[in-house]
């Protein structure tokens, strides 16, 4: 441990010491340490998220009606719970990582076990939403039929809700510690079982949405189960050492933290739900529902390369604003940037190449795969903007702005984007095209707002803050002796940031 702590402080000296390396050698070196989190982010987003996007291949083969349910469901509903469930969790990302950073390990268990109470009671509150999905459906002006099959299918799949309450908590408790090459080895799995599944209780059996819907059960219970496992191990000595009474505590402000991730993320993943609800109200909606669908599963699934940034960049920038390193967090803000900008544009071109044959994984229907290849050149645009927003949002968690980014998003998104999509849709005639437009056009002013706040950011404050933040929410550690260590090792830290800060101020001067 204590050969690993040090080669880290020299490599975290080396970034943080402009003059030291060159430029190229920097990029070099916090490349390797953004793709050593990124990679195995990358390839686990990829794969959960492909879990839904089998369900809908294999129901899309079912009939449109089945489709659209199965679509609205993942949309709405499942939106709007998961948007709450992963920012419930995503409090692990600033706690966590700062911890790490300052070295405090044994803080991690109890953070994660608090954040497992605060999401299971949040899961528990959200159950009514699954079991009166057709009433829900009704309520927001969808059709009858697609409403009575989404209900069935939402109540049968109220069972992965709580598989998402178990899985967030844990998952930012492994990418804290850039434990996520198990994680993505058991999505893997998890992935072909459930590929395999579809097959037979679908394909083979026809149990219909009732068996896509347990299908998944089993699949998002058996991640969790393998993560559970390697959890309790052995493998995490220093951060899991067994569950504890300390998780009841200090649930105040943990919770506080917790409700502003989730609103931050609420906002900005339900912003896609109201983007489906509209495009719902048109007329001939089950095609028009199926096109925007397709197109927002692509969409997600290039997202989940960018979400590996965000997963990256929030360690990243967490860790060694934990430690007092704030131009080393600086400068893992533009690499990552830049890096997740390469692949947005990869992505961009690959959509405006196929933009009239992919539809075809997701259907056979040629009134639905031609509405939705009208919709290819604004799909490319959204990729390649949602190439950099994720990683800001990252930077965001990573440095505890979720508060900040909250109101941003109110802005752009409920106050810009739906209303001008719903003028260009109902009001211009342009229908879906429109709809999508407007969502675009939020999403463009929080880039800007987004890009100017990070430009803008004194790091030397946020690396002081989160060290604020860890004394305040930590607690004592175990015993006095590791207390005196740790509270010496942090207060050499803050020393040498303040000197290191002074003196660069100095130097600025004199140039």
């Amino acid at each position: 441990m204590a050969d690993m702590q040090s080669e880290g402080e020299a490599q975290a000296g080396e970034a943080q010491v402009p003059g030291r390396k060159g430029l190229g050698h920097r990029t070099l070196n916090e490349s390797k340490k953004l793709w050593h989190i990124a990679a195995p982010a990358i390839l686990t987003s990829v794969l959960q998220f492909s879990v839904g996007f089998v369900t809908v291949a294999f129901v899309g083969h079912l009939g449109t009606v089945e489709l659209a349910a199965v679509s609205v469901v993942q949309n709405v509903i499942e939106g709007f719970v998961f948007g709450i469930m992963l920012g419930m969790g995503s409090a692990l990302e600033t706690l966590c990582g700062q911890a790490v950073g300052a070295g405090k390990f044994h803080m991690l268990g109890v953070y994660m076990q608090r954040s497992w109470i605060i999401t299971c009671s949040t899961a528990l509150l959200l159950t009514p939403v699954y079991i009166f999905t057709t009433p829900i459906l009704k309520l927001l002006r969808q059709s009858d039929q697609v409403s009575q099959v989404a209900g069935k299918y939402g109540i049968w799949v109220l069972p992965q809700l709580y598989g998402y309450a178990v899985n967030f908590p844990i998952q930012k408790f492994f990418q804290s510690q850039s434990r996520v090459w198990v994680m993505a080895a058991i999505s893997s799995v998890a992935l072909t079982l459930h590929v395999f599944l579809n097959w037979v209780f679908l394909t083979k059996l026809g149990h219909g949405v009732v068996g896509a819907a347990m299908v998944g059960n089993i699949t998002w219970w058996f991640i969790n189960l393998s993560q559970f496992i390697y959890l309790i191990s052995g493998f995490f000595p220093d951060a899991w050492t067994g569950f504890s009474l300390s998780a009841f505590q200090a649930l105040g402000s943990f919770i506080k933290l917790s409700l502003s991730s989730a609103i931050m993320l609420c906002l900005e993943l339900w912003y896609f739900t109201a983007v489906i609800l509209l495009v719902g109200s048109l007329k001939n909606a089950a095609i028009a529902l199926n096109a925007i669908s397709i197109c927002m599963n692509f969409q997600l699934w290039a997202f989940m390369i960018t979400l590996g940034f965000n997963a990256a960049i929030s360690v990243r920038v967490s860790n060694e604003l934990g430690a007092g390193h704030a131009s080393a967090a600086k400068f893992a803000v533009v690499v990552a940037v830049v890096t997740s900008v390469l692949f947005g544009i990869l992505f961009m071109c690959l959509v405006l190449v196929t933009r009239s044959d992919f539809p075809k994984l997701f259907t056979d229907k040629p009134d639905v795969m031609r509405a939705t290849s009208k919709l290819g050149y604004l799909l490319a645009a959204t990729i390649l903007l949602s190439s950099i927003q994720p990683v800001l949002s990252g930077v965001a968690v990573g440095a505890g702005w979720q508060a900040v980014v909250a109101f941003i998003n109110i802005g752009c998104y409920y106050l810009i984007g739906l209303p001008a999509g719903a003028l260009l849709g109902f009001k211009f005639k342009l229908n879906t095209t429109g709809i999508w437009s407007g969502m675009l056009l939020g999403t463009v002013f929080q880039t800007i707002i987004l890009i100017r706040i990070t430009l803008r950011t004194n790091w030397q404050k946020e690396a002081l803050r989160a060290e604020e933040r860890i004394r305040t929410w930590g607690g004592p550690p175990e015993d006095e002796q590791d207390a005196t260590i740790t509270e010496g090792f942090a207060a050499s830290e803050l020393h040498a940031a303040r000197n290191y800060f002074r003196a660069d101020t100095a130097i600025t001067k004199l140039r």
